[in-house]
């Protein structure tokens, strides 16, 4: 009976609990990750939303800053790759929000929300900056495209096996637009992405992100303001996805967003929370953590210390 009771509990004993740990001393926030090949050497990039020069009561900063590292461990702040001044249309003081980098034709185009209502392109030869505008005028623009909803925000670009490029952006409609394969001009018209079967009291709020596993199409994206990070699968980067369940609970802030890398066998999941002094909703910093697949192809839910978990109605 003693050694089937120690089976029972041991059985019983959930993950051990992650103690996220910030990447960086700086306030930052919407990772936007990466393992780029540039030259001779790999590296991981994350670009984020500077919230250290930010004003503390808002998301109102105007550049956007960038984290490198080679081997997802150690990190090295690398500066400013990019300022919402490299856009001539944009108002120099416009908010820079949650960026994107793709890397495609030898080239680093940065997909930037800029003010709320725009998102532009910048392209350079190398990932780290010398970024300038790709177009002199938006990719996408509230006032000039139809069905860019309520907040053209958070781009997320997936190029398929078959090069076709997809932009995901927006909030509280989900919203994707084929890109061209300049990857600086989009392909027909802006559609809505389809999530079925959410359950009750859940919803899309921001922050969309698609990756590919095992030939399965993985939507994850925020339910609000606070939001959890939850998933969707599908057969096709335009989708419909099925929901499927929760990667990142609701933490003691106001937004939760996050990106996916997969390379070398190891999937990590980025996203920001308030570690470090002095943290909250609009200074917060960007933490990794392993991303874990079950057999039937669901991810596992990240189990994080409780003392970094929020609810539905802590904000």
């Amino acid at each position: 009976m003693r050694y089937s009771a120690i089976l029972i509990l041991v059985c019983a004993i959930p993950a051990v609990a992650i103690a996220a740990q910030p990447i960086s001393p700086r306030f930052s926030a919407d990772p936007s990750a990466h393992f780029f090949s540039d030259k001779d050497r790999g590296q991981y990039y994350v670009y984020a939303t500077d919230d250290a020069s930010n004003s503390g009561k808002y998301w109102d900063s105007t550049t956007w800053r960038l984290y490198t590292s080679p081997d997802s461990l150690s990190w090295t702040d690398a500066g400013i790759p990019l300022s919402v001044t490299v856009f001539k249309w944009a108002r120099p003081d416009a908010k820079a929000w949650a960026p994107e980098v793709a890397h495609r034709n030898g080239k680093y185009y940065f997909y930037a929300p800029v003010g709320g209502d725009k998102i532009g392109v910048a392209v350079s030869d190398r990932p780290d900056g010398g970024y300038s505008d790709a177009r002199t005028t938006p990719l996408v623009d509230k006032a000039r495209d139809s069905n860019a909803g309520d907040e053209p925000i958070d781009p997320a670009v997936f190029v398929d096996n078959a090069g076709q490029a997809y932009m995901y952006f927006g909030t509280r409609v989900p919203k994707v637009v084929k890109l061209g394969s300049d990857m600086t001009s989009t392909d027909g018209a802006i559609k809505n992405v389809v999530i079925q079967n959410m359950p009750e009291g859940s919803q899309y709020g921001e922050a969309p992100f698609l990756h590919e596993h095992a030939g399965v199409y993985y939507f994850s994206f925020s339910t609000g303001w606070p939001g959890q990070i939850a998933y969707a699968t599908g057969g096709s980067p335009l989708g419909p996805f099925t929901y499927r369940g929760v990667i990142i609970d609701y933490l003691k802030i106001s937004t939760n967003h996050h990106s996916i890398v997969e390379h070398d066998g190891k999937s990590l999941v980025f996203y920001h929370d308030s570690l470090l002094p002095g943290g909250s909703s609009y200074r917060r910093s960007i933490t990794t953590a392993p991303l874990e697949y079950a057999s039937d192809g669901s991810i596992r839910k990240i189990a994080l210390d409780p003392s970094q978990l929020g609810s539905k109605e802590n904000h």
